[in-house]
């Protein structure tokens, strides 16, 4: 009897053991309850399609987006503030390029009233002056709106001239200048159009750069060097002037000089 009673308590023990190891195995834990964290935001006005300099706005070019509040920085347009911004900024002048889903910033934008594109892109104090260039003396036709470029002027040589030869120079008379426009002429001749020789190139100039181009124009041939867009920061324009072995720089009134080399 003893022993038969030991073996059904063994049994029992190990039938309870197996059903405990396998109800344990057919648990699943429930996960963990997510907190979710409401993110505040507002409605800001975007542009709804590619929008180049100089263009103006259309309705069709601006809608709202929902930004994050905190995403929305200084500068942009909240449907909050401005409910009715769409129809205030249609006709508006970008002063920048915007691409599809950009925040229109006001910085970048301007309210024309009617003027031309170029007065509305153009920097508090400064001048557009157009100029005609060779296509072969405009890096190629590489040169483009926004680009920034030295201005060469090639001339003859006037210590040459008195020694009985010719000869030319070419000396660099801006420096880092903004390019406004790039267009080209249409000329029609014998019923058939094609491209003028020479390009018109408008660029962004203070008023004394503006009487150094226009002389420079009257004494020789001026040609456009682009320059690296990581050599071209803006505010850093200047005139330069090459005398013997040195350049004379003038920036905004302020001359110095650099020895060549």
């Amino acid at each position: 009897m003893k022993i038969a009673r030991i073996v059904v308590l063994m049994v029992a023990v190990v039938a309870g053991g197996t059903a405990y190891v396998l109800s344990r195995r057919g648990t699943v834990t429930a996960p963990a309850p997510q907190v979710t964290k409401s993110v505040d935001t507002v409605g800001v006005l975007v542009a709804r399609r590619d929008i180049d300099v100089g263009r103006r706005l259309t309705a069709d070019d601006l809608t709202w987006q929902s930004w994050p509040t905190s995403s929305a920085g200084d500068g942009t347009i909240r449907q909050t503030n401005s409910p009715d911004a769409i129809g205030e900024y249609t006709g508006a002048v970008a002063r920048g390029p915007f691409f599809s889903g950009e925040p229109i910033r006001t910085q970048k934008i301007i309210k024309a009233d009617g003027s031309g594109f170029l007065s509305a892109i153009l920097a508090s104090g400064m001048r557009a002056v157009s100029i005609e260039v060779n296509e072969d003396k405009r890096a190629a036709g590489f040169i483009l709106p926004n680009d920034r470029v030295d201005v060469l002027l090639t001339h003859k040589d006037t210590e040459a001239q008195k020694r009985g030869t010719d000869q030319l120079v070419t000396e660099t008379v801006l420096t880092n200048i903004r390019v406004l426009t790039v267009g080209q002429t249409i000329e029609e001749k014998d019923g058939d159009r094609s491209v003028a020789g020479k390009t018109p190139v408008t660029l962004e100039l203070d008023p004394g750069q503006a009487e150094i181009l226009a002389s420079a124009s009257e004494n020789g041939t001026l040609s456009l060097s682009l320059r690296s867009i990581a050599d071209s920061a803006p505010g850093t324009g200047g005139t330069a002037k090459r005398e013997a072995n040195s350049i004379s720089i003038v920036r905004y009134g302020v001359p110095s000089v650099a020895t060549s080399r």
